[in-house]
């Protein structure tokens, strides 16, 4: 497990994923499949309990290409495979749920926008099963919407459970409702809904490949997204020159 910039990843491929997460169904197990990009670094860097959240996950893979590029850098054995992101994973992993005939739960998103992908991706993959729920609702854990949350999705009782409120907010909801989760697999998947959905517009999957599919959001979405493109990189460029410094100081030793 590679220690990049003071964080554990796995250098996972989306057919490694497909294989653990089977495995853990299979086992009737419980737990987290985190990731980690660079917008992830800078929190888990700033929030104790972001950093309380990754202790508590099984894996974390790679959702972001400049990890990548960064890993591979300070000596890593990485690839472009290793970077696995919502975006090209969310219908590979419907299809696998389909065909293992896993239940899916999709917590996240506004109103509306949830059911509208679920929608999308049950006549995609005929006999998909998911459910859905938005993610704007009281997240304080004895709060009377969060309990009705978590008595809908141990009814359901999937085998993957997606939670989609943006970081650090759906980890944060993890962490504090873990043990009264009733799911086999729980993943944060971010704005993956938002994008089967179309709502919010998603990148030509070429500039992910390149690393710069950053730029086409902070283009769609400046107000929201200016602080992470353009603020928190600095912060990483930071470690990064302090570690790469540090590996060759280590090795003219």
């Amino acid at each position: 497990m590679p220690q990049i910039l003071g964080v554990s990843v796995d250098a996972l491929t989306m057919d490694d994923l497909h294989r653990i997460i089977g495995k853990i169904v299979s086992n009737d197990e419980k737990a987290i499949i985190a990731n980690h990009n660079l917008h992830s670094l800078y929190i888990y860097h700033h929030d104790a309990r972001m950093r309380e959240f990754y202790k508590l996950a099984k894996y974390a893979h790679i959702d972001g290409m400049p990890i990548v590029f960064l890993g591979q850098r300070l000596g890593f054995q990485l690839e472009r495979r290793h970077r696995v992101t919502y975006v090209d994973w969310i219908r590979p992993l419907m299809k696998e749920a389909v065909q293992n005939h896993w239940r899916v739960f999709f917590l996240g998103s506004k109103p509306g926008v949830g059911e509208k992908a679920a929608e999308l991706l049950s006549s995609e993959f005929p006999g998909l099963k998911i459910h859905t729920h938005h993610g704007y609702f009281d997240i304080t854990p004895e709060s009377v919407e969060n309990q009705s949350i978590l008595e809908q999705i141990r009814r359901v009782n999937p085998h993957l459970l997606l939670v989609g409120m943006g970081m650090p907010r759906q980890e944060r909801w993890i962490l504090e409702n873990l043990n009264d989760i009733s799911a086999n697999v729980i993943l944060p998947a971010g704005a993956c809904m938002d994008y089967v959905a179309g709502v919010v517009p998603t990148p030509p999957r070429w500039m992910g490949q390149v690393g710069l599919e950053w730029l086409y959001r902070l283009f769609s979405e400046p107000k929201r997204l200016w602080r992470r493109y353009l603020i928190e990189p600095w912060f990483i460029l930071r470690l990064f020159l302090k570690e790469l410094v540090g590996n060759r100081a280590h090795r003219q030793e």
